[in-house]
């Protein structure tokens, strides 16, 4: 190595700096990130081959596809990462970047961008600006992530002959960020820096190492576990209320489940913190919504609890976690609770006061008039002859289940199909979670990438737990052409496929914006195509027998079922979420029946 490096600091240490691209490959290993997702191109070719030496470089069916991925990655991993190419690559990762933020996933998005030398007054093919422009745009793509509140920057060379560029450690501190902070984060990187020598970092001995920094000294922790405690011990029926904070903190979560059951507390998730809890266990009552609940031991939430400790729910409620502000949501509304939101960086204010709990060992913390249905309805299927639809899917599914070897895990697409999810009975997973789902409706089209990431990370641990997708037909012409990759992993996947050729959800009238289908359109056909099988299904005992049959043979199936729109084949959330649509709108008849509803 030559150059003005070597006359300022010698031979040695010019010859002992990496090379970005490198250098990034070693900070990604360091977080434990094993592959990424994205699509190739041509500001972004040097980036793929120096990280292709480190870790897996997969490709998705397009720019926002990898996005969603890598959002289902960050679920399951410590982060996700999406690499695209410059503007025309990453402006379509926008979507998926908005779900990161919505969640609060650590997404990296990295992009390729043009060489510094390249940047001058001449437009750039990738530029996004009209050709009666003055000047040309180079951040058009850091304005739309900044846009969406992420920390976007650009990484910057060498700015002294002398000096090494210190991009390396732009980059270890933008993934820090998103890793202490769980926030998705923007990062372009000039083609011409991925071979150019950066300042050698000396990274963290661990991510604990990393995490010291953020010890916290909560001096009032004492306080509040005294006050719990003393609450806990008037209490006769408790309720111990998790909220979707917990499902990306693994560790805090299984000790407050162990605390529960040490102490024989009932506990339930909001609706976005379903799959992070076994609900089988005998004191798990599920998730819980109000009024759009259907759960075995609503009544002990609603009527019973006389005191409840909500651990880690959202600062500002979300409507659709919160019974869609319909005022039915009885926790929200308790007069006797302690909310612990868990405010610090990785909730060490509500570890710092379950720790404290702990040591105070409330032996007599039991519910001493505890009434819980602890029947099991999963081997209860339908009828025989029964025709099969929303209403009754959940309990054939969960019945197919019951004769598994290992429970499913489930990837229900947004619309009728993530409504109906929330009466399945979600089991213990391989991979730490076994039901993954996108609720913030302006995303949709997640459940085919998100299941291509279960499947990688479901193969990186030698599991052969089943995936079902669950998804309607509208849903799944948004995103059937990352089918390809499901084909070339190999993975064993069912598409459980509800056609009714319409968006069902919330139509409020005949438009042809409604209609998402053809009827000629014959899926089973496309799925043998991609080198799966097709199953056509119209009663419960088919769908079972399907279900079964499908995670025995392995590989991907697509099982077809007619699904009416008439009411009575609607699942009953479903049902009044449409009825509470509307009111919303302003619809008479919806009007009197949400208000009978909510008496």
């Amino acid at each position: 190595m030559s150059g003005k490096i070597n006359d300022n600091f010698g031979d040695d240490y010019a010859n002992s700096l990496p090379l970005l691209g490198s250098g990034l490959g070693e900070i990604l290993a360091f977080f434990g990130v094993k592959r990424v997702y994205g699509v190739g191109g041509d500001f972004v070719a040097n980036l793929i081959n120096a990280l292709d030496e480190h870790l897996q470089v997969l490709p998705s069916s397009n720019e926002m596809h990898a996005g969603f991925s890598a959002c289902a990655q960050a679920e399951l991993n410590t982060l996700g990462v999406c690499l695209t190419t410059y503007t025309v690559g990453s402006l379509p990762c926008t979507s998926a970047a908005a779900l990161a933020r919505t969640e609060g996933l650590p997404v990296v998005f990295i992009s390729g961008a043009p060489g510094e030398g390249e940047v001058n007054s001449e437009a750039l093919h990738h530029s996004v600006h009209p050709h009666t422009a003055w000047h040309t745009d180079l951040d058009a793509a850091l304005n739309a992530f900044r846009a969406l509140g992420l920390r976007a920057e650009r990484l910057q060379g060498q700015r002294h002959s002398g000096q090494p560029n210190i991009a390396a450690e732009q980059c270890f501190e933008l993934i820090s960020y998103a890793y202490q902070n769980r926030q998705p984060v923007f990062i372009e990187i000039p083609r011409d820096l991925t071979m150019q020598p950066t300042q050698a970092l000396r990274l963290p001995s661990s991510l604990t190492a990393l995490r010291v920094n953020q010890m916290l000294d909560l001096s009032g922790a004492k306080h509040i576990a005294l006050e719990i405690h003393r609450k806990l011990m008037s209490s006769r029926a408790p309720l111990v209320f998790l909220g979707e904070k917990l499902r990306l903190n693994p560790s805090l979560l299984s000790k407050i489940v162990n605390f529960c059951h040490r102490y024989r507390l009932p506990y339930a998730t909001t609706w976005f913190g379903k799959g992070m809890l076994n609900e089988a266990e005998s004191l798990c009552l599920g998730s819980y919504n109000g009024v759009f609940s259907e759960l075995e031991n609503k009544h002990y939430i609603e009527e019973q609890v006389d005191y409840v400790l909500e651990l880690g729910t959202a600062i500002s409620p979300s409507d659709t976690n919160n019974a869609f502000n319909s005022g039915t949501h009885k926790i929200d509304s308790h007069n006797n609770k302690t909310m612990l939101k868990g405010t610090a960086r990785w909730e060490l204010d509500i570890e710092a006061v379950l720790e404290l709990l702990r040591e105070l060992q409330p032996d007599s913390i039991t519910s001493k008039t505890l009434t819980l249905s602890c029947s099991d309805n999963s081997n209860s299927l339908p009828f025989k002859s029964e025709a099969l639809g929303y209403h009754n899917l959940a309990q054939s599914i969960n019945g197919a289940q019951s004769r598994l070897t290992k429970p499913f895990i489930f990837l229900p697409e947004v619309g009728s199909s993530l409504f109906a999810s929330f009466e399945l009975t979600v089991l213990a997973s391989d991979i730490g979670r076994s039901y993954l789902a996108n609720p913030w409706y302006a995303a949709m089209g997640t459940a085919l990438p998100y299941a291509r990431a279960v499947a990688d990370q479901i193969a990186e641990v030698g599991s052969e737990q089943p995936i079902l997708v669950m998804i309607g037909d509208g849903g799944f012409n948004f995103q059937a052409n990352e089918l390809i990759n499901l084909q070339k992993q190999r993975a064993n996947v069912t598409i459980l496929y509800m056609r009714n050729n319409i968006f069902h959800l919330g139509k409020a009238g005949d438009a042809p914006i409604y209609e998402c289908n053809d009827i000629e359109f014959e899926p089973r056909l496309l799925i043998k195509a991609y080198g799966g099988q097709g199953h056509l299904c119209g009663t419960a005992e088919q769908l079972v027998d399907a279900l079964v049959e499908s995670v025995k043979r392995g590989g991907l199936h697509l099982i077809e079922v007619p699904v009416s729109v008439a009411d009575e084949y609607q699942c009953e959330i479903t049902k009044k979420l449409n009825t509470y649509i509307g009111f919303k709108n302003g619809e008479e008849m919806s009007t009197a029946v949400w208000s009978r509803l909510c008496q």
